[in-house]
C-alpha cells in the first residue's frame, strides 16, 4: 500500500469548478501512476476554509469505478499565510511502485506547495547504492 499525495486550486469557490478540478486532480494522479480504481483503499480530500461551495468528493464519485471507492472530506487547518483555494487529496493505493517512483500531483498554484519534488527525485537518482537502495542519511547532510 502506497499514499499518492495531490492538490489544485480553483480561482472560484463555486460547485462546478471545485466538482471539476477534484476530478482533474484524481485523474492526473491515476494517469501519471497508472493505478485503476479497483487499485485505490480509499481516497481523503481536504479544503481549505474559504471553499465552501461542494465536497470534492461528490465531483469524484462521477468518475467512472469510483462507486465503490470510500472517500473522505475535511477541512484543511486554518495556516497563516496558507494557500488558499486549495484541494488536497491523499490516495491510498495497491502498487507494485516504489516510493521513489510514485508521482505526486501537484496542479495550478497549489505546484508552489512541493518545489522539492523535483530536487528529491533528483537527490534519489544521484545517491543510490548500486543495487537500487539508498542511504537515510545521505539525504540529512546537505
Amino acid at each position: 500500500m502506497r499514499g499518492i499525495r495531490g492538490a489544485i486550486t480553483v480561482e472560484k469557490n463555486s460547485k462546478d469548478e471545485i466538482h471539476a478540478a477534484a476530478r482533474e486532480l484524481v485523474a492526473e494522479i491515476l494517469n501519471r501512476n497508472q493505478i485503476a480504481t479497483e487499485d485505490i483503499g480509499a481516497a481523503i480530500f481536504s479544503m481549505t476554509e474559504d471553499l465552501t461551495a461542494a465536497f470534492p468528493t461528490a465531483g469524484v464519485r462521477k468518475i467512472s469505478g469510483f462507486e465503490f471507492v470510500p472517500l473522505f472530506d475535511a477541512r484543511q487547518l486554518a495556516i497563516d499565510g496558507s494557500l488558499g483555494k486549495c484541494i488536497r487529496v491523499l490516495l491510498l493505493v495497491e502498487t507494485e511502485r516504489s516510493q521513489r517512483e510514485i508521482q505526486h500531483v501537484y496542479l495550478r498554484g497549489a505546484e508552489k506547495l512541493r518545489p522539492d519534488l523535483k530536487k528529491l527525485v533528483m537527490d534519489f537518482e544521484s545517491k543510490s547504492n548500486r543495487d537500487g537502495r539508498y542511504r537515510c542519511n545521505d539525504f540529512f547532510n546537505d
